[in-house]
């Protein structure tokens, strides 16, 4: 398990994301998108196409950090990557909306 300090935000992108993409790709993307700083120290979670594939982008203060986390099973509502998550990190999600509109999740630690 992460420990993350208090007040961490965790930011789960609505949609699917290119998970070919690395630090630089999911950077701008947390930048243009979700218009958060990359370099805030909240944790961004990106989910691929099937859902089973997740990439976890955080800067912890001394870099950035990447985790791929691959999910054995997935639920047909898709209730088990907000589950794998919440389970992850040890916190309560609630949701919220970016500039855009777009549905956001995210979790306080």
């Amino acid at each position: 398990m992460i420990a993350l300090p208090t007040g961490t935000r965790i930011w789960i992108a609505a949609g699917v994301t290119d998970l070919r993409r690395g630090f630089t790709g999911l950077s701008a993307m947390v930048q243009t998108k979700l218009e958060q700083d990359p370099f805030s120290g909240h944790v961004f979670v990106f989910r691929g196409r099937r859902g089973h594939l997740l990439k976890v982008f955080w800067w912890n203060g001394q870099g950035l950090c990447l985790f791929a986390k691959k999910l054995d099973r997935i639920s047909r509502k898709q209730q088990s990557l907000r589950t794998e998550i919440a389970r992850a990190f040890s916190c309560a999600p609630t949701t919220t909306t970016d500039k855009t509109g777009a549905s956001v999740r995210r979790q306080e630690a």
